[in-house]
């Protein structure tokens, strides 16, 4: 092949590079073939190992929408646990409502309890979360060696160790659909109380 292309012992024919992180791959392949020009050829491993790559496509897209549904019974959480209060504390929110408490003040006592409770929850389980992440790998090489067996087998796939690596982004996203999530769940609960009517509810008081 050399001899039928007359390569030069020392001439280049090709250059494989390797990154930190692999998914840039393919952006930085296509912006090396435009500077290049068209003589050269650039392919990255999403094209060569396409099925693997769509497969870890599937997984973060399905760990993404189950970290989704986390958020959204937590938010569940929130909403039963604020209608519950309300339910409890109507007597107290007549009485604020006769000592002059708008419906917007008593909205925004809730939706304060409700965000309070979001924030904190957010804060812990992203500390959590991050501190899991971090050490996962080690926790899984600790259990292997305990129970003498290896959860990846280096004969079935390409790695025999579990990797993580703690991604800003993502736990910036999670954060954010987080807050946005609890944010909205104190909105029905907040209008609950706000419609408390102190005659009704001091009736029986």
């Amino acid at each position: 092949m050399a001899r039928l292309q007359r390569w030069q012992p020392d001439q280049v024919q090709g250059l494989r590079l390797r990154f930190d992180d692999l998914f840039q791959a393919p952006r930085i392949a296509w912006e090396l073939a435009g500077q290049l020009g068209d003589d050269f050829y650039s392919r990255d491993w999403t094209r060569t190992h396409g099925n693997l790559y769509q497969a870890i496509r599937m997984e973060k897209a399905m760990i993404g929408l189950l970290l989704l549904l986390i958020v959204a019974v937590a938010a569940f959480n929130i909403i039963s646990t604020l209608v519950m209060v309300v339910t409890d504390k109507r007597g107290d929110i007549a009485i604020l409502r006769t000592l002059g408490a708008t419906p917007r003040q008593i909205m925004a006592i809730f939706m304060v309890q409700g965000t309070v409770i979001g924030v904190v929850g957010t804060l812990v389980g992203a500390l959590l979360g991050m501190f899991a992440a971090v050490n996962v790998s080690s926790w899984i090489a600790a259990l292997e060696r305990l129970i003498g067996h290896k959860f990846l087998s280096a004969d079935v796939y390409f790695i025999d160790y579990l990797p993580s690596r703690l991604m800003a982004a993502d736990v910036v996203q999670v954060c954010l659909a987080a807050l946005v999530l609890s944010f909205l769940a104190t909105l029905y609960p907040a209008w609950r109380a706000a419609r408390t009517q102190p005659a009704e509810a001091l009736r029986y008081e």
